[in-house]
């Protein structure tokens, strides 16, 4: 489980080394280094030099395919072991579309994954209302795959602007926990 740089790290040890981890947790995770790179916020734009440098050169081809080599969305068919994705739709550093393709590629190849969303969060979950909801996911979510007790869902969306765009039927509680806060509102 990781935010950011965990959150790739996360997927690389499920897409690298996919019998390790009993299942992963990516938080505002990078999928694809290339379009990490393509996409970079304005005020990264003087570190371009030491970014190709450090991370790999996206405006080669050598460098496209040094990165393909590194980014899990190149071997999103290799997952084996569930995985919740949560991501603010205002990221500015891990765009949105790092957790788009990856779920895209996961669902393409009928590999079950959760992923949720909020519409007013960036590159973190800096709302109370957001990480209460996320933490409430990510704990029933770990408690079926990990083993272990956990609280129940119940009312911990109240003021969230959580989405589910894939999969809520794979958390126990989930789906009931989004229909509650719907008849809610």
């Amino acid at each position: 489980m990781g935010w950011s740089y965990g959150g790739y790290a996360t997927l690389v040890g499920l897409t690298f080394t996919p019998n390790l981890f009993a299942c992963g947790v990516d938080i505002v995770g990078v999928s694809n280094l290339s379009t990490l790179l393509e996409s970079i916020a304005p005020y990264w734009q003087s570190q371009i030099e030491l970014l190709a440098k450090r991370i790999g050169d996206h405006r080669t081809k050598e460098g496209r395919a040094f990165l393909a080599e590194r980014s899990p969305l190149t071997y999103a068919d290799r997952i084996e072991r569930p995985l919740l994705i949560g991501h603010g739709a205002n990221d500015p550093r891990a765009k949105q579309a790092e957790s788009d393709q990856i779920v895209a590629a996961m669902q393409e190849k009928g590999i079950p994954v959760t992923y949720v969303l909020y519409s007013d969060e960036g590159h973190g979950f800096s709302r109370p209302e957001n990480r209460l909801s996320f933490y409430a996911v990510a704990e029933a979510f770990l408690a079926a795959h990990l083993g272990g007790a956990c609280e129940p869902i119940g009312d911990a969306f109240g003021g969230s602007t959580i989405a589910v765009p894939a999969s809520a039927e794979q958390v126990v509680g989930l789906n009931t926990a989004l229909t509650g806060r719907i008849s809610e509102g």
